[in-house]
């Protein structure tokens, strides 16, 4: 029986399969596996997990996913042209590997995966950030996934960790910070891929939290988030005029000056905002 190790080079599987990247999937292929080891390393402990994979190409996350430990990969791939690929590895690990034809943004992947489950995905560019928001933003938290090792465009992996005051920082570093630990681990040139995109890319590793940083309705918080930076050169007493009457009230009651703009504005400020909103009805 085959095993990982003697798996052919992914080149060579990208030419028997002809595995073009597509350009309208958001496709950019990693093919050094030291590098798929590293990113699967920075996952942390996979043994004992169910590990998520969203866009795993011809493969090459994959086997470093199971070269690390994992218990079993669940792979979700919406280019069919990738299945024989994946199938060779399955092949080589037996019972380890699914795979699941189909949109992450619509296959139901609960009922395939038993926790403790990790999610580690060189995502699409076309879909990463919505995946992103989704995982962040469950009906119920703690969600079910411990941990998110996720590839962006360095741009977006960069708003992700955003502090006050930075032109990067915005909602997606609230929404992420609010919940989750996250650091960029490992940043990539676009050599790496290919097609070589013509950004650098990022590597970000977030770690739940068993309960938020600081207590504040989502639902709220969203709302005020959307609103405060979709105008974020405005004042916060100009831009969420609209969401309360009394919002400059509301604003000072959570330490906020009604001059202020989004960017200028921490987390547990915000959080103390919403609420005040909230319990104002």
């Amino acid at each position: 029986m085959p095993q990982i190790d003697d798996l052919p080079p992914l080149r060579e599987v990208i030419r028997t399969h002809d595995l073009v990247a597509k350009k309208q999937l958001g496709q950019n292929f990693l093919l050094d596996l030291n590098l798929t080891a590293r990113i699967a390393r920075s996952a942390g402990d996979l043994a004992g997990c169910d590990v998520l994979e969203v866009g795993p190409g011809p493969g090459g996350l994959t086997r470093g996913l199971l070269a690390e430990g994992a218990r079993r990969v669940l792979a979700v791939e919406k280019d069919a042209r990738c299945l024989p690929a994946l199938a060779e590895i399955a092949a080589a690990c037996p019972g380890r590997l699914e795979v699941l034809l189909g949109d992450a943004l619509e296959v139901d992947v609960l009922a395939h995966l038993t926790p403790p489950v990790r999610i580690v995905s060189n995502l699409p560019y076309n879909v990463g950030t919505e995946l992103l928001v989704r995982w962040l933003t469950p009906p119920l938290w703690p969600p079910f996934w411990q941990s998110l090792t996720l590839m962006f465009q360095k741009e977006v992996a960069e708003r992700i960790v955003a502090k006050p005051g930075s032109k990067a920082y915005g909602r997606l570093a609230l929404l992420a910070q609010w919940r989750t630990e996250a650091r960029i681990v490992l940043t990539l040139p676009p050599e790496a891929f290919v097609p070589a995109p013509k950004v650098h890319s990022a590597v970000v590793h977030l770690t739940r939290l068993e309960a938020p940083r600081f207590p504040a309705d989502g639902a709220v918080l969203a709302r005020i988030t959307a609103m405060a930076f979709n105008q974020r050169r405005k004042m916060l007493r100009s831009s969420l005029k609209a969401l309360n009457p009394a919002i400059e009230e509301h604003l000072r009651a959570a330490g906020i000056d009604p001059t202020q703009r989004a960017e200028e504005i921490g987390l547990e400020q915000f959080c103390s905002l919403a609420r005040s909103i909230a319990a104002s009805g």
